[in-house]
């Protein structure tokens, strides 16, 4: 991964991310052109929040084989590996629909997904409430037969994850919603005619979104399943038109860049680009890390290897390298059919929950600084927040976030701080209340770690953060 330096670019690049203030009555119609729809602020609090966890969950967790792209490797591709395992396992005429039945969910519990998300340290929560598939996990209107209340777990999954996420008063909700289905009628009859006819669109998505909108009021709408048709055919701009201007979450909800051909990393209110996006460097826009901690597949999956799954090293690097560069992070597990979330996905979690407890104050909130990557120490990290002005200075705070310990030396070198050594107040870690002894070098600074049995008994681990206090009018990307 190249090293960031500092420069102009960097500077102006966080500036041009649009901050709204807070929630506020509507008092600009935003019209349905994409220079119109794109000058919405975005939501103060998605940009604070920085950790997100995304849930998928379905039907294919019934097979739990490959991946939640289960049905159309089945029955689309008919890619072998899953021709084989039908036969191998099921009788001969058994259907994707006849998964639905063993799609029981008797051991959800919607309290105790959201405790568990609360200790993550995650600020908000995405849920499948339809994936490509298109069976819905709340009782939609438009869905008849094919969702959570009238087929499978017989319950409204998603209320229910509402319902308990916003009673910690720590999360946000938020929804995935796929915009075409694999196999849907409507979908199939509208590409065989080249998308110019929108009978799909009218009778299926419109209405369906709307009713998931109004009804459950969620802040997070993460748009999938737009790539074959553009965003005309999904009335892209004219559905932003309603959610900004008159939808009830209009004021504080956030949605992607999903949306239909030449819409992605071009639009909505945060980009994703790709799936587990994390491009090292500062984006001129807000952007999201959807990433997964089984490497292989997003929905649940029995012929997972413990070598698919991120570490919690790796699961906390990939957080701060995301943050540093002005990213949020959205985390995904994949529960079982039986709705438990399984143990290796729920040690990860609390681990980073751990880690955020003792590290947050570099992470919620923050903001990238001049340099996200160090010029000498490469596994070192930057971020800052805004700081306070005290006895006739202004006092700026800066986060390096170490993802390698120093064993052979015991201190790190920084070269962010070459020639600059004079504005240097104190430097601390995180978790370590007494300040670090450092000095200047020729090219930076060198700072010198706690004894390592001291961070062992604190139980400092994965990533160890600097809190580098600076005074004087130190530079900083505001």
């Amino acid at each position: 991964m190249s090293l960031v330096r500092t420069s102009v670019c960097c500077l102006l690049v966080v500036g041009s991310i649009c901050l709204a203030a807070g929630s506020t009555a509507v008092t600009h119609k935003y019209e349905p052109t994409w220079e119109s729809l794109d000058s919405r602020p975005l939501p103060k609090w998605y940009d604070d929040a920085k950790v997100g966890i995304f849930i998928h969950w379905g039907v294919y967790a019934v097979p739990s084989y490959g991946s939640e792209w289960f049905w159309i490797n089945w029955q689309g591709s008919k890619t072998e590996e899953y021709v084989q395992f039908m036969s191998n396992n099921y009788k001969p005429g058994f259907t994707y629909q006849d998964f639905a039945s063993d799609f029981t969910a008797e051991l959800f519990n919607a309290t105790e997904w959201a405790d568990l998300f609360v200790r993550s340290g995650a600020r908000y929560v995405v849920l499948t409430s339809k994936h490509h598939e298109g069976f819905t996990l709340w009782p939609s209107k438009h869905t008849f037969g094919w969702n959570a209340m009238d087929v499978g777990p017989h319950r409204d999954i998603l209320g229910e994850l509402a319902n308990a996420v916003r009673a910690t008063g720590q999360l946000t909700f938020g929804v995935y919603y796929s915009l075409f289905e694999w196999f849907n009628r409507l979908y199939t009859e509208d590409k065989l005619h080249a998308f110019l006819r929108r009978g799909y669109v009218d009778g299926k998505v419109w209405p369906e979104l709307q009713e998931l909108i109004n009804t459950y009021r969620p802040e997070v709408l993460w748009s999938d399943g737009d790539w074959e048709a553009p965003d005309g055919y999904w009335k892209a701009k004219e559905f932003f038109t309603w959610l900004y201007n008159e939808s009830p979450v209009r004021d504080t909800i956030v949605t992607n860049d999903r949306w239909g051909m030449g819409t992605l990393c071009l639009h909505g209110d945060f980009h994703t680009c790709s799936d587990r996006y994390n491009p090292g460097v500062l984006q001129k826009h807000k952007w999201e890390n959807a990433m997964t901690i089984d490497r292989k597949s997003w929905g649940h999956r029995l012929n997972a290897r413990l070598e698919d799954y991120m570490t919690t090293d790796e699961l906390i690097g990939e957080l701060v390298t995301t943050v540093s560069c002005g990213g949020n992070i959205l985390i995904n597990v994949g529960p079982t059919k039986s709705g438990t979330i399984e143990a290796i996905f729920a040690e990860r979690l609390v681990d980073m929950g751990r880690w955020l407890k003792v590290n947050g104050a570099a992470i919620y909130k923050s903001q990238p600084w001049m340099y996200q990557n160090d010029t000498l120490t490469g596994s070192v990290w930057y971020t800052t927040t805004k700081g306070s002005t005290g006895r006739g200075n202004n006092v700026r705070t800066i986060f390096a976030i170490a993802l390698d310990y120093p064993y052979k030396t015991n201190n790190v070198r920084l070269g962010a701080f070459s020639n600059q050594v004079t504005n240097i107040a104190q430097i601390t870690m995180l978790g370590y209340n007494t300040a670090l002894k450092w000095k200047p070098t020729d090219d930076g600074i060198l700072v010198e770690f706690p004894p390592k049995n001291e961070i062992d008994r604190l139980e400092l681990h994965h990533a160890w953060t600097l809190k580098i206090t600076l005074s004087s009018r130190w530079p900083l990307n505001v």
